[in-house]
């Protein structure tokens, strides 16, 4: 039987946060300034083919996003990559192919390759791991990629990934300290996906909790509730603590 006397718990409602994906929310950095200056400087490239290769979470779609809304290309995922489809999918003269590799359909891709090239369309390829490593049974379709200029995508350096963690913040209308996000800096696998989830599930869980979105919840959430020694810790009854979580609150 239910205790009438409890205290009900925050619901937490799940709204969309989407993530822009426009050239002006591209946080550039060392790890990705060669695939972004490539992509800026298009059509005005030394080919008409591209591959952007890095791990996941390092950009490679928001890149591919920014391209194609300037070239007005199609995005088609690796895996329903088909021969009979190739001509429609070059339908607008520029085309993405996205998280391309091992197991994809050869025929297709180097069917692809070659209507490309009499068509002049163009291409751009992204992927975990540069073309030149996968085991391809088709020695044609090698040679054409091997053939292709990559520009490799690395995790994001320190900076860049503090960057990203404010904004995905700020998108949230979320302002947090220092403290914070140097704490999540050294927990969280170094990329943006990492960054993502983490923001998300901070954003969510202080909803619930109906608390702000500070170092101590952190610690909660990813530390089994022990702070480090060499972190000093923040005073639940602080100035963070009694701030509005969002403005307008």
């Amino acid at each position: 039987m239910a205790d009438r006397g409890a205290e009900p718990e925050q619901l937490a409602f799940g709204f969309d946060h989407p993530e822009s994906l426009a050239r002006d929310d591209f946080l550039r950095g060392p790890s990705n300034a060669a695939a972004l200056d490539a992509v800026d400087r298009w059509p005005d490239w030394p080919a008409r083919a591209l591959v952007l290769a890095g791990p996941d979470g390092a950009g490679k779609t928001h890149l591919a996003a920014i391209w194609a809304a300037r070239a007005d290309a199609r995005i088609v995922p690796a895996a329903a990559l088909d021969a009979a489809g190739v001509p429609a999918a070059l339908a607008t003269g520029a085309l993405v192919i996205e998280d391309a590799g091992p197991g994809l359909d050869e025929v297709a891709l180097f069917h692809l390759l070659n209507l490309a090239r009499e068509a002049g369309a163009f291409l751009l390829l992204t992927t975990r791991t540069p073309p030149a490593a996968w085991p391809l049974r088709l020695p044609d379709l090698r040679s054409r990629l091997r053939a292709l200029p990559v520009l490799s995508l690395a995790a994001p350096d320190d900076a860049l990934l503090r960057a990203v963690l404010v904004k995905l913040f700020a998108d949230r209308q979320l302002a947090v300290d220092d403290g914070l996000l140097t704490y999540l800096e050294r927990r969280i696998e170094r990329s943006f996906t990492a960054a993502r989830a983490v923001v998300a599930r901070l954003d969510d869980e202080g909803l619930r909790r109906q608390r702000p979105v500070t170092r101590a919840l952190a610690v909660e959430l990813l530390g089994n509730g022990e702070p480090d020694e060499d972190d000093d810790p923040e005073p639940e009854g602080g100035a963070a603590a009694d701030a509005d979580r969002r403005p307008g609150a």
